[in-house]
């Protein structure tokens, strides 16, 4: 089948690759086993191959489902936009083994699911762990992808363990979260430590034995049981952000049952935790710039200077922290609530009207952005407590005192506007057990290809991590979109990309570039 709009893209030839760097029913009894063991170690490559003679596999619908769709929760709707032509979204609870390195059999945990329209294939969708909880991102998700793969595909949104509704991870004290988000490490590290400390010891008493459980190794054996009781001999899966990382586990352990997968962004394998973390903030203050222009461009509330605008709030409030509520948001929040705005363009607007408001001393429109961090509605939980879990049981590494200290001045003096935030994350899995796995590969030669897109300005996965990913994975095919935001998707031309791979089965020359 020929390809559409060539005409608008230019594809390269890349010869070497370099950088640094979220309930309402419980599923029906199923045929197939009951759970999937998540503790095992990372397998051996089931085949020998090259990952260009592993074909992609062909497209089949579900045989025999074990899942009982039902109606949502109102909350998993509330607040998104939706209109009259809006896909059916339906909802279920699917169970399976909460285990823990070398301790299996810790009981039972449930994920949250939803179905969002009725193509007849599933296609499984992950969101970061901090971010949107999948089954609502899902919800967003099907507004923007082309008609032909909403047609042939339904959309089935995942909560990953310990988020969202799915029996989330609530263990880490409400004083300790403000204190996580809230302190500029590059001034001094020892609040920051001792919040960890205290977020660690709270998450081990109540967690108990199954506190390292929440992983994104055991993730991929939570998709694995999902394939089962969705009755398709492999699962398709579309990831974004760090929601990458299970989804391309997935890939690795179970290579026969890998279908088409895309990873929207990867985050950066490495384990030097400094120089991924230094990306990021490079990457957050890029897209800063990107904001800055567009803000010009708009005549928006902020003037011709964004960027300094946002360096004036964050000083001030450093003096005198904004109230909103019980809350006090200080420069390290100010700073982190502008990041979480600015990975999502469609509502820079809404940013830069959020600022110019908090510069009148109005900070709630800003603090919005941050919120779903450090508030548990009931519905659903603060987004701190199963991203402090998740990051800290993926990764190795802990920073002595000494180090951190001097790793936070470091990214505080070279990243002045969002060093401090990314430099947070060096201080909170500190006190956390240390991983006692090895960290798994993420690629297997046996694994169909994989299409990876990448974004040129990306805030919370910049490109040159998810280039260094890309070398990881065997099988993987890159598609760089030269444009800003958190994920690719937002393109036209990658849209176009995934849809002729999802749909067509057409995979897309390694290095193909789409303009911004």
């Amino acid at each position: 089948m020929p390809r559409r709009g060539r005409a608008r893209r230019q594809i390269v030839l890349v010869a070497a690759l370099t950088g640094l760097l979220a309930a309402s029913c419980t599923a029906g009894p199923s045929t197939r086993p009951a759970v999937v063991q998540n503790d095992g170690g990372p397998p051996a490559p089931s085949t020998t191959e090259s990952p260009r003679e592993v074909p992609l596999p062909e497209l089949a619908e579900p045989r025999g489902s074990s899942i009982g769709w039902e109606a949502c929760a109102p909350d998993l709707l509330t607040g998104l936009d939706r209109g009259p032509d809006a896909p059916a979204v339906s909802c279920a609870r699917l169970t399976m083994s909460l285990d823990a390195p070398g301790l299996p059999g810790l009981g039972l945990t449930r994920l949250a699911l939803s179905k969002v329209g009725d193509g007849p294939i599933p296609l499984v969708v992950l969101n970061d762990v901090g971010g949107v909880p999948g089954t609502r991102h899902a919800v967003k998700l099907a507004r923007t992808l082309p008609a032909e793969l909403r047609e042939r595909f339904s959309l089935i949104g995942v909560d990953r363990r310990g988020t969202g509704a799915s029996d989330a991870v609530r263990c880490v004290p409400a004083e300790e979260r403000e204190v996580l988000l809230g302190h500029d490490p590059t001034t001094t590290v020892e609040p920051i430590l001792d919040a960890a400390r205290t977020a660690g010891q709270q998450c081990a008493i109540n967690l108990e034995d199954v506190q390292t459980a929440y992983d994104s190794w055991r993730t991929a054996g939570d998709l694995e049981e999902l394939r089962a009781q969705l009755g398709v001999a492999r699962l398709n899966i579309l990831a974004r952000g760090d929601g990458s990382t299970p989804a391309a586990y997935y890939a690795s352990r179970f290579p026969q049952q890998a279908g088409r997968i895309v990873l929207d962004g990867v985050p950066d394998p490495s384990s030097d935790v400094p120089g991924v973390l230094a990306d990021v903030a490079e990457g957050a203050e890029a897209t800063l710039d990107a904001f800055a222009e567009d803000c010009a461009r708009r005549d928006c509330p902020l003037g011709d200077d964004a960027r300094a605008a946002v360096t004036a709030l964050a000083d001030e409030a450093g003096a005198t922290p904004l109230r909103v509520d019980e809350h006090r948001m200080g420069s390290a929040l100010v700073r982190r609530a502008v990041v979480a705005g600015l990975a999502e363009p469609d509502r820079w607007p809404e940013l830069a009207e959020a600022i110019a408001a908090a510069r009148d001393g109005d900070g709630e429109s800003l603090f919005a952005f941050v919120q779903p961090w450090l508030t548990d509605s009931g519905a659903w939980p603060a987004r701190t407590d199963g991203a402090l879990a998740t990051r800290c049981n993926d990764t190795a590494t802990r920073l002595p005192g000494d180090q951190l200290r001097e790793v936070s001045r470091e990214l505080g003096s070279e990243h002045p506007v969002f060093g401090a935030v990314v430099a947070q994350h060096l201080a909170w899995c500190g006190p956390w057990p240390s991983r006692q796995e090895s960290v798994p590969e993420l690629g297997s030669s046996g694994a169909p290809p994989i299409l990876v897109l990448s974004t040129a300005t990306d805030p919370l996965t910049p490109e040159p991590g998810t280039v260094r990913a890309v070398e990881q994975i065997p099988s993987a095919v890159r598609v760089a979109w030269q444009g800003v935001g958190h994920g690719a998707l937002g393109s036209a031309c990658v849209a176009e990309e995934v849809s002729d791979f999802l749909v067509e089965g057409t995979v897309p020359r390694d290095g193909t570039l789409c303009p911004a």
